[in-house]
């Protein structure tokens, strides 16, 4: 019985937390499974500003360009073709964390993927990529054949 108590308490701790009974200006995910990296928080509150009301100008630093997807649905959920992607052009290999969503060349086809690890060998740097809803990695992607990091996804 008082496992079944704390059970039932627990449950409903995560309901009230995911259904927004819990009053915070932090927003708590719910779920449960995937353990890969998030990507790393590129801009700071500080650089964020809500301009009249219905615009958000953000200050990223540096260059940006705007990116649209083909219809792969290699990374499904985070996007598809029906999104547009924000992305910066990095100036170090050192720019690139695990989590990362990195575009990269690949022949003469640009790959948008998730960097699942990060190694050396006798070559130097690598990245191993993975679309999301891929049951494979992309092997060695070397710095030199990133073109961009997507810091943010517009749906």
């Amino acid at each position: 019985m008082d496992l079944m108590a704390v059970f039932l308490l627990g449950f409903f701790s995560c309901a009230a937390v995911a259904l927004g009974v819990y009053a915070s200006d932090i927003e708590f995910p719910f779920g449960v499974g995937n353990n890969e990296s998030t990507p790393v928080d590129r801009v700071s509150l500080e650089n964020v500003t809500i301009v009249g009301g219905d615009k958000l100008l953000i200050d990223f630093g540096r260059n940006i360009s705007l990116s649209s997807y083909a219809s792969t649905g290699s990374m499904s959920p985070v996007f598809d073709e029906k999104s547009n992607g924000i992305r910066i052009v990095p100036t170090s290999a050192d720019e690139i964390d695990l989590g990362d969503i990195i575009t990269f060349e690949d022949g003469s086809k640009l790959i948008v993927h998730r960097v699942i690890e990060k190694g050396y060998d006798d070559k130097g740097l690598y990245f191993i990529t993975k679309g999301d809803h891929n049951d494979f990695s992309d092997g060695k992607v070397r710095y030199e054949d990133v073109k961009f990091i997507t810091v943010g996804v517009l749906y």
